[in-house]
């Protein structure tokens, strides 16, 4: 089968997406997800993109497993 729409959204871009990734410095990289940073939004290439999303992840498990934890130590006295 034809791939012929592939990269179309690109093709509009300036240099059609590539360019220097402010985060990392990596040259003739696409850079194609705007993410907000340091109060900036700036678009950014796809190892940083992932880098970022497996931050907010773990930070996400980290809080949730720090109110799990909080909880019981709250209920406890209660039953008591």
């Amino acid at each position: 089968m034809s791939k012929a729409h592939r990269g179309t959204g690109v093709r509009t871009e300036f240099n059609h997406g590539r360019g220097k990734c402010p985060r990392c410095g990596t040259e003739n990289v696409k850079v194609l997800y705007e993410k907000e940073i340091d109060g900036n939004t700036v678009k950014i290439c796809k190892r940083c993109n992932a880098e970022l999303k497996n931050i907010a992840k773990k930070e996400a498990r980290a809080s949730k497993a720090a109110a799990a934890a909080a909880a019981p130590a709250e209920e406890a006295p209660a039953e008591a």
